[in-house]
This record gives structure tokens, C-alpha cells and sequence, in this order.
């Protein structure tokens, strides 16, 4: 177990960390908010589904999860139609416009992250995925207390790292 000024140093990081989102959300379209893009993402990701389902995986309440989907539904981004099972819900997904925009979103959101990350090798980047995964399993609401915690990302031995070129 890490020690107590590990974990403080972490908090110190995960406060940190929002300079990181920030940026990552001043590349959005001025009409697509981080809430609307997490929606349209979760679309792509998971498929068609109804509201209750995106706003668990949003983990958010469903007034706020009705005011990204008018928002996305309002600019063709997204389509709300008849859930066979149960007329009185609507299934979720997204248009041809919906997908051409999560399409820019992801080359948007890629480009600056190759550009941010340039210098990070190939198994950096897939540490701090499996770690940023684990992370996110630790917090996980459906984690039993005795459910075992996922292998952790192999050690890698440091990188020579030359110098960035701007």
C-alpha cells in the first residue's frame, strides 16, 4: 500500500489534471459542449440505447441527461425514436451528422493528444491507459469489495527520451 504523502501528491495531480480537460475542451465546436460530446461519444461507443441507460453510464441525473439530448437532438446530431418493447421510451442514436461529427471529434481529440503526448513512447502510452483504466475500475460503483483488482500494466524500464523539436 502507497504511503499517506503518495496519496497527497495524488490528489495534488488529480486537482492538476483539469488543465488537461480544459484543454481538451477548447478544441470542441463552439456549439458542442464536454457534455454533449460525452454523449455522442457514449452513443458510438455502446450503440443505440435509451435514456436511463445513457444517463447510468454518464453517471449523472436524468434532468441532466434530458438537457444534453435536447441540446444534440435540437442540431440533428442525434435522433430520439419509439422503443419497440415500450412506446412510452425512446431509443437514442445518432444521425449520419451525429456520426460525421464524432468522426471530427475523435480526429480533433487524437491530433492533440499525439501532439501533447509526441514524446511519450508507445508503451508509455499504453501504461497510462492500463493505469487510467485500473484507476477508473477502483472507483467503479458496481465493484464488489472482494472483487479482485485488474492485473496491473507491466513495468516498463525508462525510456531514453531526446529532446522535442518545435
Amino acid at each position: 500500500m502507497a504511503e499517506r504523502a503518495q496519496y497527497e501528491e495524488l490528489i495534488r495531480q488529480f486537482s492538476a489534471f483539469g488543465a488537461v480537460r480544459r484543454e481538451l475542451g477548447r478544441i470542441l465546436p463552439s456549439d458542442c459542449p464536454s457534455g454533449s460530446a460525452a454523449v455522442l461519444t457514449l452513443l458510438g461507443r455502446h450503440g443505440a440505447m435509451r435514456m436511463s441507460r445513457l444517463s447510468e453510464l454518464l453517471a449523472v441525473d436524468m434532468s441532466v441527461t434530458s438537457r444534453h439530448v435536447a441540446h444534440l437532438a435540437e442540431r440533428g446530431w442525434i435522433d430520439r425514436s419509439a422503443d419497440p418493447a415500450d412506446r412510452r421510451s425512446r431509443i437514442l442514436h445518432l444521425t449520419p451528422a451525429g456520426l460525421a461529427l464524432l468522426a471530427e471529434l475523435s480526429e480533433r481529440t487524437s491530433d492533440l493528444l499525439a501532439d501533447r503526448l509526441g514524446d511519450w513512447s508507445d508503451d508509455e502510452v499504453a501504461q497510462l491507459i492500463g493505469l487510467m483504466a485500473r484507476l477508473r475500475s477502483s472507483f467503479d460503483d458496481s465493484r464488489t469489495p472482494h472483487a479482485p483488482p485488474p492485473p496491473p500494466p507491466p513495468t516498463l524500464a525508462p525510456t531514453t527520451r531526446t529532446p522535442a523539436t518545435t
